[in-house]
């Protein structure tokens, strides 16, 4: 597992926990007998790809997809060349919808938005291949609650953008007094028409980024 300097420092303590030497023996025991996804390398790439003061945005994710080239570490996005998943397809269709903007249809890989400061993480960073939630309960929870933590004692304010009972759970102690907090249903097909569409959580962001004078996100996946 790779991680960047700035957050193996930040979360050197939980790295150090009993309860993360137990899931690396659990991980290394998966990795050996089954397919689990993502790749090992790329288990970090949330944290890899936006440093902790470069944090702008935080969606939080419940785990990875388990189907074959679809995670690659970063919450709601697949690999290039891989059919969107419908959750991902209701996130474009609200973006368009939201901002007018045309959106790709056969690309769904959110590398942009991370390079751009929005922290795509998962609860959970893990799954066996076909086996959804098989990952939890094993340790990830403990970390990304840690993150979310460190997140949160940050002056500097962050927009949470929570879709689903499952996220707001997992954020439900952000401090409010010095962040942002967007909820709505999940974009599941089974939720998306309760709140989802039309929540416009993208030009929301946007006008508290411009408030903040920080630079707003171009959304646009090409």
């Amino acid at each position: 597992m790779i991680i960047a300097k700035n957050w193996y420092n930040l979360l050197k303590e939980e790295f150090d926990k009993p309860y993360f030497a137990e899931l690396e023996k659990f991980l290394s025991s998966e990795y050996s007998h089954y397919t689990i996804y993502p790749e090992e390398k790329n288990i970090f790439n949330a944290l890899n790809l936006v440093p902790y003061d470069q944090v702008k945005v935080v969606i939080i994710g419940q785990d990875p997809y388990h189907g074959v080239n679809q995670a690659h570490g970063l919450c709601f996005s697949v690999q290039k060349g891989v059919e969107l998943p419908p959750s991902l397809q209701n996130i474009y269709k609200e973006i368009h919808n939201d901002l007018g903007i045309e959106m790709s249809t056969t690309n769904g890989d959110l590398t942009p938005w991370a390079k751009q400061g929005v922290l795509l993480l998962n609860s959970v960073l893990t799954v066996r291949a076909g086996l959804a939630n098989s990952h939890k309960g094993k340790g990830w929870e403990q970390l990304t609650s840690a993150i979310i933590q460190k997140l949160n004692e940050r002056e500097k304010p962050i927009i949470f953008i929570l879709w689903g009972n499952y996220a707001k759970e997992v954020a439900k102690d952000v401090d409010t007094s010095k962040h942002f907090v967007l909820t709505a249903p999940h974009p599941s097909p089974l939720s998306a028409y309760s709140g989802f569409f039309g929540c416009k959580h993208f030009s929301k962001t946007n006008e508290l980024l411009k408030a903040i004078h920080e630079k707003e996100i171009d959304w646009q996946i090409k």
